[in-house]
């Protein structure tokens, strides 16, 4: 891609999302490159703004062919689940819409969110919640018939503040 020639400033949350991309889509071996690989995308990020966001999605060095090192962000573990309270963020901060039809929930987050949404939902283990499938903007959420998709629904309006 080529370099932009006017750089964005991305929200925290936004630029996180794109830092962790990139790391997962490119062999990053320091900083600097990541502030190239953003630069690339046409977002301005400083050094020690790339630091604290590797810090906070927990990024570490891993061995790659060749014995250099690159980054890597763990995924976590499927037994741990995440409080509500990061549901309630992450909910807060990507879900635009929620409609649902029986056991089906329909949720509508900005381009390229789908999956963040998803992946909270998925750790967070909320009662009643089958699975989910992520596309770019839109995400499917499979309710079970006891809880039903109106109840998941609610919850997760709620969870939005809708």
């Amino acid at each position: 891609m080529a370099t932009s020639t006017t750089a964005r400033r991305l929200g925290k949350r936004q630029r996180q999302h794109l830092v962790a991309q990139l790391v997962e889509g490119h062999a990053v071996h320091n900083q600097g490159e990541l502030v190239e690989l953003l630069a690339d995308h046409g977002v301005s990020a400083t050094q020690s703004t790339v630091s604290r966001d590797l810090e906070e999605l927990g990024a570490i060095k891993v061995r790659v062919p060749g014995g250099h090192t690159a980054y890597a962000i763990p995924e976590l573990p499927a037994h741990q689940v995440a409080p509500l309270d990061q549901l309630r963020r992450v909910c807060a901060d990507w879900v635009v819409d929620v409609d649902v039809s029986m056991n089906l929930v329909v949720v509508r987050t900005p381009p390229g969110s789908a999956h963040v949404v998803a992946a909270a939902l998925d750790r967070a283990s909320l009662a009643g919640v089958l699975g989910t499938v992520a596309g770019d903007d839109t995400l499917l959420v499979v309710a079970d018939e006891a809880r039903g998709g109106g109840a998941v629904a609610d919850e997760l309006r709620r969870l939005a503040q809708r």
